[in-house]
């Protein structure tokens, strides 16, 4: 299967990293956390939001940007509200990384800055007032255009009813 790498950037609340973490359980996605974060590990609401999918999830922990660069390589894909490509243009290759920044400020800028081909917005309304997507929406967007392109390998595309068949 091919592999699909999310990096959470000093997320601050714990529901929303619960439920990345939930997303990439259920896709075989693998969750790179990278600190400060705004929680513990462990923190209660975290594992609420993805308690039942836990033991799926491939899960690393990071001090910092430069450890995370430090340990891995590959083509990385910044996603942004500051950015000038459109997420669903840009074809995503096996074992890429997508990166989502804090909730409170997203992605450091110095970074979006040396990265400008690699910076993805996904499309909202023209309106001050609509800053950005949720979180781990955003992540739950990324993650699903990239295994679009990709054909959903080795996910289950059909579903049964309980009480009829199709």
């Amino acid at each position: 299967m091919p592999t699909l790498n999310i990096v959470m950037v000093e997320p601050e609340i714990p529901q929303n990293t619960g439920n990345v973490a939930r997303t990439c359980a259920a896709t075989g996605a693998r969750l790179h956390l990278v600190g400060p974060m705004g929680f513990q590990i462990d923190d209660r609401k975290l594992k609420r939001a993805g308690l039942d999918y836990w033991h799926l999830l491939d899960i690393t922990c990071y001090n910092s940007l430069s450890d995370f660069f430090s340990k891995n390589a590959g083509d990385f894909y910044f996603f942004s509200t500051k950015a000038q490509h459109i997420h669903s243009d840009i074809r995503y290759p096996d074992g890429c990384y997508l990166f989502f920044g804090k909730e409170t400020a997203g992605l450091p800028e110095k970074l979006l800055y040396e990265n400008p081909g690699r910076c993805v917005r996904i499309p909202m309304i023209d309106n001050a007032d609509a800053r950005s997507l949720n979180l781990s929406n955003s992540v739950a967007v990324g993650v699903y255009e990239v295994l679009r392109q990709w054909g959903y390998p080795e996910l289950l595309c059909k579903g049964q009813l309980r009480e009829y068949q199709w």
